[in-house]
């Protein structure tokens, strides 16, 4: 299952011809196993063939990177994102996350509004993000539709995995959306998944006039069968601590049911629920004050003492400009590594935080060994100039599927334009100074 996965990644992106490439001397983080320091990592067909200890020979037919003091990690997954989706969040017409005025909402697939060349896919590339988790925003009704799974390699033209989970909103914005309460909340949650099982164990006539049998419709109804058939894990964005309490009810009420929480800011003080559930968590991590009256409970160790009693969490941008601020994921791990060394706060180890923007968001979504510098992974590797966790670093080299990517961005290319003692000879008169 793992090969027939990677292969529909590599078929669906149009990259170079393979090479082989042997990255030489680097620090390598495989986030299976130990580091190894002066590793070479081989890469051929878009895939991870060997992690090799330091002093070995590079094989005839393998082009070398020389990566000697520096540092060789998996490429960075954003948990959560709106990368290729929103241009600029604030102005609707290069926004497709929200649909308020829709009649579908589970139905929506965000694939559909995907664009390869959105401003945000390079300039994220380029600070070493090689993978994205993409999530549609809840508009009409608390269901927001169905989020995708893209590559920012350089060329791909279509998510590698479209309807890949269902995203809804609870909690105070659920309420808002619902009719004015979480009651309201509740029963739209739980309606919407009982006319899908109703339709999925035939208890609904076959035909196209929804409104005779359904409060939602057909296709919002057909939609949700894929979550209570397992085929794809249920997102729901909740933070305050009873809130979670109430959500995690639904795996007992729909069993197969794979849900993951996201935001859960006041998720430290029901962590051994969460835990004992076996319910994985993506959050930012980082909200410090109570800006709602549903995060009261937020603290910088909420991600420490969550991983602490045995939650798996990956780390995403749900609360932020979801487009272009997943390139400051690693300094946000880096934070929750400092946090470990307050007195009296609870973080990460340099580990845990970097499973968290790797390894974590693969597990939870069934991305095989994808976050991983291991036999069979996919070939998404970044040279980094140190440690990838430390404000001062940057990619130098990003491989994508063993093919390596232009870190030009539009931003590269307006400082080229606009920085003093750049040539003008070829601009327009009035760019030239």
């Amino acid at each position: 299952m793992k090969r027939l996965f990677l292969a529909l990644l590599l078929s669906a992106t149009p990259l170079a011809a393979q090479e082989r490439i042997a990255i030489t001397g680097g620090k390598v983080v495989t986030n299976a196993g130990a580091i190894v320091d002066g590793g070479t990592v081989l890469l051929q067909n878009g895939e991870v063939v060997a992690v090799q200890p330091a002093g070995s020979s590079v094989p005839a037919g393998y082009r070398s990177v020389d990566a000697s003091g520096k540092w060789v990690t998996p490429g960075i997954i954003a948990g959560i994102s709106q990368i290729g989706v929103a241009e600029v969040s604030g102005v609707s017409e290069t926004n497709d996350t929200e649909a308020d005025k829709s009649p579908a909402s589970a139905a929506l697939m965000l694939d559909g509004a995907f664009n390869p060349n959105e401003t945000s896919i390079a300039v994220t590339r380029a600070e070493g993000v090689t993978a994205a988790i993409v999530a549609p925003s809840p508009g009409r009704t608390l269901y927001a539709g169905q989020g995708a799974i893209i590559s920012l390699a350089d060329g791909m033209v279509a998510p590698t995995r479209a309807r890949a989970f269902q995203y809804v909103a609870y909690g105070e914005a659920g309420a808002q959306i619902a009719g004015g309460s979480r009651p309201a909340a509740w029963i739209e949650l739980t309606n919407a998944l009982e006319e899908a099982r109703r339709l999925q164990a035939g208890l609904v006539v076959p035909m196209r006039d929804q409104h005779r049998d359904l409060r939602v419709t057909r296709e919002d109804a057909e939609a949700l069968t894929l979550v209570l058939r397992s085929a794809q894990p249920l997102l729901v964005r909740v933070d305050r601590a009873s809130d979670i309490r109430q959500v995690l009810k639904l795996p007992s009420m729909y069993p197969g049911l794979r849900l993951v929480l996201v935001s859960a800011n006041e998720g430290w003080m029901v962590a051994d629920e969460i835990a004992r559930a076996g319910v994985p968590v993506i959050t930012l991590g980082m909200n410090n004050r109570p800006d709602s009256f549903e995060a009261l409970g937020a603290t910088m160790s909420n991600v420490g003492r969550m991983v602490a009693a045995g939650v798996k969490v990956a780390l995403g941008t749900p609360d932020l400009d979801a487009s272009f601020q997943p390139r400051l994921l690693p300094h946000y791990a880096g934070n929750l590594v400092a946090q470990a060394k307050l007195s009296g706060a609870v973080g990460l180890t340099w580990e845990q935080a970097f499973a968290a923007i790797t390894r974590a968001p693969a597990e939870i979504f069934n991305l095989g060994a994808q976050g991983s510098l291991r036999v069979g992974a996919p070939a998404d590797v970044v040279v980094w100039s140190g440690d990838p966790l430390e404000l001062s670093t940057h990619p130098e080299r990003v491989f994508i599927r063993g093919v390596e990517q232009s870190l030009e961005s539009r931003q590269t290319k307006l400082a080229r334009r606009y920085l003093p003692g750049q040539p003008t000879g070829d601009l327009p008169v009035e760019y030239r100074r």
